[in-house]
């Protein structure tokens, strides 16, 4: 396998940063906003986000976390009787506020619809908007992210992997692709 680094550390930070200020920029502020990042690396990203905003808007936005296995629409196809369920922990009442949904790698929408699900099923937020560092393409929902680190074109043989110092001890974003390709 070969693999090739399409962002470094400096260009996720300053990805992150750029998406912060588009956050405040389209809500007017962060009142009413909350950051729910998806496990595993949309949690680390939200809290970025968050520590960025608190920066630039002196607001403390609220982060929670998701975790959308039991709304995966690929359990049986996966063969996954008794998959794993991690703790989803949002601290505040959606109804009535601007909830953003953090991901790493945007890709066939599938994972953002049960998100979406998992977030409708805990309240009625004002609007639900979708930030992710990566967007790949091969949309398979008509789902659109709101913000975008960095939009990669990629072949569908192609392996997008997020890499954090929280999770992986280290900040890159790169692309594997099989040997042979």
């Amino acid at each position: 396998m070969r693999q090739k680094v399409i962002m470094s550390e400096a260009d996720i930070r300053r990805a992150l940063t750029r998406i912060a200020h588009e956050i405040a920029e389209r809500n007017q502020g962060c009142q009413d906003v909350v950051l729910v990042g998806m496990r595993t690396r949309g949690v680390p990203l939200a809290r970025r986000l968050s520590t960025n905003l608190e920066d630039f808007e002196q607001i403390r936005v609220p982060i929670g976390q998701l975790d959308i296995t039991p709304y995966r629409d690929d359990l049986a196809i996966r063969h996954i009787e008794s998959p794993t369920v991690h703790n989803t922990d949002i601290p505040v009442d959606l109804n009535r506020k601007k909830v953003v949904l953090v991901d790493d790698v945007l890709y066939t929408g599938r994972t953002t619809r049960a998100a979406l699900d998992a977030l409708i099923e805990r309240g009625r937020p004002e609007s639900i908007q979708l930030a992710v560092l990566v967007d790949r393409g091969h949309r398979e929902l008509p789902i659109r992210p709101d913000y975008v680190g960095k939009n990669v074109p990629t072949s569908l043989v192609e392996d997008v992997q997020v890499h954090l110092h929280e999770v992986d001890g280290a900040d890159e974003v790169v692309i594997v692709q099989p040997a042979g390709e």
